[in-house]
């Protein structure tokens, strides 16, 4: 068997790539073509986390704040979300989401979660314990 074949083979290398896998089958089940995956992703991050200042948001999303500006502005132009003054920090501002913006978001998960439903719906009983179970430890790895 060649380097490369049995490289393939490793558990980390299968679990990452059935996540990559799982995480764009979820991706596509979204339910609006006009909101982009930055947006969505800043949109979740906000759901998460709550209210935050544009660098902050840059941060947690791993992008430059210039990437993040437009990003905010483009939902701020759908109505998803909004800047507020800064409570301390004049110079700064607070981005969070609207009703809408929160609206759309929950839509998002839960188109998600009625496909994975489906799937999983399929699965044998001892099947979706073993998911359940692998579930568990992947959270547990996600923590350290």
């Amino acid at each position: 068997m060649s380097e490369i074949a049995e490289r393939e083979r490793t558990l980390a290398t299968r679990l990452r790539m059935a996540s990559v896998r799982l995480n764009r089958r979820l991706r596509a089940q979204s339910t609006d073509s006009v909101v982009t995956l930055s947006q969505l992703s800043a949109l979740s991050c906000l759901y998460k986390a709550g209210a935050m200042t544009p660098g902050t948001l840059a941060a947690k999303e791993g992008v430059q704040p210039p990437s993040m500006t437009r990003v905010i502005a483009a939902l701020e132009g759908l109505g998803l979300v909004v800047r507020t003054p800064h409570p301390t920090d004049g110079r700064q501002a607070v981005v969070d989401l609207t009703d809408a913006g929160r609206a759309r978001i929950e839509e998002e998960i839960s188109a998600r979660e009625r496909w994975l439903d489906v799937q999983l719906a399929e699965l044998t009983r001892d099947e979706r314990a073993t998911l359940s179970h692998a579930a568990e430890i992947m959270e547990r790895i996600s923590q350290r």
